[in-house]
């Protein structure tokens, strides 16, 4: 009977997230003090009145997503893990969550990495998209088949539903191919790049020099990570999947598959909005879910 705590990545973002956290809490408002002093700009005044085009900024989105998950988190009384995960960018809270990272150094790598994104994607035109209701092995299939181009499975989401990640040119091409191949919709995604696969290298050298410089600490339990979809508890290896995870897929229903037969039996998302929930939901029936988004409560079902 073990608690999972989960956090969501990028595209979760809303208006007015986190608001409630500052309005309940001193240590929420302390832990916006801080990011807004390390960031350099008033990332909660964006958060709380921003516009959606405002929060979509590369140096605001991500921040945004990391301190809506990691202060509603540390502003939790009742909040004791056995293991954590995070989808994506939502790796970086699981690191905070179970002790790996402090609060201060995860905001900077969370903000160098979104820069050094956003800078891999304006080298090449590129993009994503979901592919509903095909066979994960099918979906490979066909993005393989596609050798001239850049194409690769990206986010394994849940059953039925995977992101695949490339060059515009190469995408168009799989979309078509996977559509004829019997796929119930294939919709590109309106992201900025081709997130999780090999296009993203050049922000890799940019992240790989800001972790190594960062001391990380051993675990007090431990983080299911995207790119090996295990249990990890050695900081030398979390560093390591955490650059490998840019250019490599979000094994997401690996992960949850891997919490459960470990023993997860509750998995609490903790951030903006509910796309973890319905994943897990659809990966494993068993599981029980809740959330803490909108108040610091934790309650117990």
């Amino acid at each position: 009977m073990k608690h999972a705590f989960v956090f969501p990545g990028q595209g979760a973002q809303f208006t007015g997230m986190g608001k409630a956290f500052y309005e309940q809490s001193p240590k929420a408002r302390d832990l916006f003090g801080q990011a807004n002093d390390l960031l350099g700009f008033r990332i909660s005044d964006v958060m709380f009145e921003g516009s959606e085009a405002d929060l979509k900024q590369t140096k605001v989105t991500q921040p945004a997503v990391f301190l809506h998950s990691v202060i509603g988190f540390l502003c939790l009384e009742n909040a004791r893990p056995d293991m954590t995960a995070g989808h994506s960018l939502g790796e970086f809270s699981a690191l905070v969550a179970n002790g790996a990272l402090g609060f201060s150094d995860a905001l900077k790598l969370v903000s160098i990495r979104a820069n050094a994104m956003q800078k891999a994607c304006e080298i090449t035109p590129s993009t994503m998209a979901v592919v509903l209701g095909l066979d994960d092995a099918k979906v490979e299939e066909i993005c393989a088949t596609i050798t001239d181009d850049t194409v690769v499975p990206a986010n394994y989401n849940c059953p039925g539903q995977l992101v695949i990640s490339g060059t515009k040119t190469g995408i168009a091409r799989a979309m078509e191919l996977l559509k004829a191949a019997g796929a119930k919709r294939v919709m590109e995604l309106a992201v900025g790049g081709a997130f999780h696969s090999p296009l993203m290298a050049p922000a890799q050298s940019e992240l790989q020099a800001a972790i190594e410089s960062i001391a990380f600490n051993t675990p007090n339990c431990p983080v299911y990570q995207n790119v090996v979809a295990k249990a990890v508890t050695d900081p030398a290896e979390i560093k390591q999947n955490l650059i490998t995870q840019l250019t490599g897929a979000v094994k997401w229903t690996q992960c949850v598959q891997a919490m459960v037969a470990d023993g997860a039996t509750r998995f609490t998302e903790v951030g903006p909005g509910k796309v973890l929930q319905g994943l897990i939901a659809k990966i494993d029936k068993t599981a029980a879910t809740d959330g803490v988004s909108d108040t610091l409560e934790l309650a117990v079902k």
